[in-house]
């Protein structure tokens, strides 16, 4: 058996990313990601049984950044609403930093791939995150609705104000996203 590679592993995740935001899901191909990643298709079996595989692992892989990521600085001992703006924060960076995995994790959450997914390991990756919307609500300081409610609210504009395409007025200052993190996080606070 070959021993994987790292490098071989980050080119392919970075193509794949690279070739599935370029031509979508359907038109992506095995050979296209490998040639991509400057690798054999044969070396691309060697970390991924298929290609189905290598989509959800690089969603996976996405997911597994975006969760550490987005709670970089962040302590129990911090007041909840410093706590949701450093996540929020940092999710916005993320965000801009990373278009390219935003639109790739876009496509994959809307396609039939998604159903694909253990959402136990990606909710498992968000756990820090879950436990601080928690604390949130048992101290009565932001609403007790579906998590998945206080996520859309606080989170998901952050994938809007960061896409071009979308948001073709908005210039990214810290006047602005300072107001942006308001208005989210007035929409989720008791």
């Amino acid at each position: 058996m070959r021993i994987k590679d790292m490098e071989k592993q980050e080119a392919l995740f970075q193509a794949t990313i690279k070739v599935v935001n370029e031509i979508g899901f359907a038109s992506s191909s095995v050979s296209k990601i490998a040639r991509e990643a400057g690798v054999s298709p044969a070396t691309l079996y060697t970390y991924f049984a298929n290609k189905e595989d290598l989509l959800i692992s690089t969603y996976i892989e996405i997911k597994r950044v975006l969760s550490k990521t987005a709670m970089n600085g962040i302590d129990d001992d911090m007041p909840i609403r410093d706590c949701f703006e450093q996540v929020w924060h940092n999710y916005f960076e993320f965000a801009t930093r990373h278009r390219d995995y935003s639109i790739f994790a876009e496509q994959f959450a809307n396609s039939p791939f998604n159903e694909k997914v253990d959402q136990t390991r990606i909710e498992k990756m968000f756990e820090p995150l879950g436990r601080l919307v928690a604390r949130g609500i048992q101290m009565k300081i932001i609403k007790n609705v579906n998590p998945d409610v206080i996520g859309a609210f606080i989170f998901y504009p952050v994938l809007i104000l960061t896409n071009p395409r979308l948001c073709r007025n908005f210039k990214i200052t810290d006047e602005q996203i300072q107001q942006s993190f308001q208005l989210a996080w007035d929409a989720i606070k008791l």
